[in-house]
């Protein structure tokens, strides 16, 4: 990739777009609760992202009241609720984001051919006109308004600047050419941009935007190559979630920009330190494990096994490292804390890392690390990390895990005893199983019953010893909706009955504001 810029060091700002709260949450399964969309938010805001767009407000009650909240609570950020080119979708985002320092409408129309004819049965003349009302009602109530051509990828050049020259003349003040489906490659993307902008009479008033999908694995790299034909805003999310094969990752667009500014002369606001744990608060939040060679963030981002790679590393790290792990926040693992450790201890070590916690949610963290802290011989950061993460993840469930015992061997059947409270009412059971997770789960779905299906059950290490934290994922479907949820303790089974449990709870309060909705 090759860019040349006029003047020697100058450096174009980037604006960062965050849509892990929105899009990020159409990823099936990663439905998060409105604390974790809150905490999510306020370290997003804190990090220096520009534009958060908190959700989708016509889209539930529930959505609505998540984008009020965090727009009451921003300090730094730009709020965005999306909304589609409806009157009532725009009214009601316009509502959402109207306590925010700094609200935006974020609506979106589809313009390929394909969408025209399948999707939207309008004519593109019909289309036009869309645009321009809902585009005009959206600047009436917020003076911010950002404009998206759905599918713009596979949308005719010329009727492509036409919407784009409509929008900006209605009011819109960013304007997104979107890769809905990741159908795009780099060059494509970036002439894209570079003719539209050159096409348009009036592109000088608005800013440009990307949006890339990663169906081909090329959202990242299309992302860069929208900011080669002009583009200054990047829409991307946390560990590149999203719909399908997810998004841009907002951490790999950001450490690209930042390692590689001898080809790109751009620059973001975004505190680079707190990627690492921006990766690890949304993957609990969401459930959604990252993948160990994740680039920047995953496991393995800056392992070196090779003998070849640590020969190098142990003579010179830049041989086989291009960034530093502290400048993504990834810190060496500290063995600071155990049973004898204070509070006053454990409140700096949660300060070091970057976690805030209520003095309720502090108090029962700390009783859990206590308790942990008896049954382990030295408590890492990372187990303090998912001691924090399953408390917020946790703090509003219906179901909570009283007592397991399992009976288990070469010789089965296996047997549980488990006991649970249930709305406060404790109730217990027994069950056999063909293996001691099989009769967990058996005598869960006696004390709860229900029609979900078990789609995904996978356990890891939290650290390393046969003393580790087991981390179980569960993932479950009922009807339409998918779940995923986690569970952390020293004992597989007990983190496996906390992961379903868990599960269950989310389940239920689906459920729950599907019905109060419906009402």
């Amino acid at each position: 990739m090759s860019m040349t810029t006029t003047t020697s060091g100058a450096r174009d700002r980037v604006l960062i777009f965050d849509t892990t709260l929105r899009d990020g949450e159409q990823c099936p399964g990663a439905t998060m609760t409105l604390d974790e969309k809150l905490a999510v938010a306020e370290l997003l805001d804190t990090m220096g992202v520009d534009i958060i767009e908190a959700g989708f407000p016509i889209a539930s009650n529930g959505d609505f009241e998540a984008v009020a909240e965090i727009a009451r609570r921003s300090k730094r950020a730009v709020i965005a609720g999306l909304a589609r080119a409806i009157p009532a979708d725009i009214a009601r985002a316009g509502e959402a984001v109207r306590h925010a320092q700094r609200g935006r409408i974020h609506t979106f129309v589809s313009t390929s051919p394909i969408h025209l004819a399948h999707q939207m049965r309008k004519s593109e003349d019909e289309v036009v006109e869309i645009i321009l009302k809902t585009v005009a009602q959206a600047r009436d109530l917020v003076e911010d308004v950002e404009w998206s051509a759905m599918d713009a990828t596979r949308t005719g050049i010329d009727y492509l600047c036409r919407c784009v020259e409509a929008a900006i003349r209605a009011g819109a003040t960013t304007i997104n050419l979107p890769d809905t489906v990741g159908y795009a490659t780099p060059s494509e993307y970036r002439a894209m941009f570079a003719s539209v902008r050159e096409r348009v009479p009036n592109a000088d008033k608005a800013v440009f935007s990307v949006h890339c999908h990663n169906d081909l694995g090329l959202a990242v790299a299309n992302t860069l190559a929208g900011l080669e034909g002009g583009a200054r805003q990047v829409e991307c999310t946390i560990n590149g979630i999203g719909e399908r094969a997810g998004n841009a990752a907002l951490e790999e667009v950001v450490m690209a920009i930042r390692t590689r500014g001898d080809v790109m002369p751009f620059e973001t606001g975004i505190e680079s330190t707190l990627l690492t744990r921006a990766s690890k608060l949304v993957s609990h939040a969401t459930n959604f494990p990252v993948q160990f060679n994740k680039a920047i963030v995953g496991r393995n981002a800056f392992a070196h096994e090779s003998g070849i790679h640590q020969d190098g590393m142990l003579k010179n790290a830049e041989t086989y490292e291009i960034m530093t792990p502290a400048s993504v926040g990834l810190a060496k693992t500290s063995l600071v804390m155990g049973k004898h450790s204070g509070r006053a201890a454990f409140r700096s070590k949660l300060g070091e890392l970057g976690l805030q916690l209520t003095d309720n949610q502090f108090q029962d963290v700390f009783e859990r690390f206590k308790a942990l802290a008896d049954r382990k011989k030295h408590v890492y950061d990372e187990d303090i990390e998912a001691l924090v993460d399953e408390n917020l993840a946790t703090a509003h469930d219906r179901i909570r895990l009283v007592s397991l015992s399992v009976i288990a061997g070469t010789h089965g059947p296996q047997r549980a005893t488990l006991k649970i409270m249930v709305d406060g009412r404790t109730i217990t059971e027994e069950a056999d199983g063909n293996g001691p997770v099989d009769a967990v789960f058996n005598a869960i779905h006696a004390l709860v019953p229900h029609e979900a299906v078990l789609e995904l059950y996978q356990v890891h290490a939290v650290t390393e010893g046969t003393d580790a934290q087991a981390e179980v994922s569960v993932r479950l479907k009922d009807g339409e909706r998918s779940v995923t949820a986690r569970g952390a303790d020293p004992d597989t089974l007990v983190a496996s009955a906390k992961a379903y449990l868990s599960a269950l709870n989310k389940l239920s309060a689906a459920a729950r504001r599907l019905h109060a909705q419906a009402i």
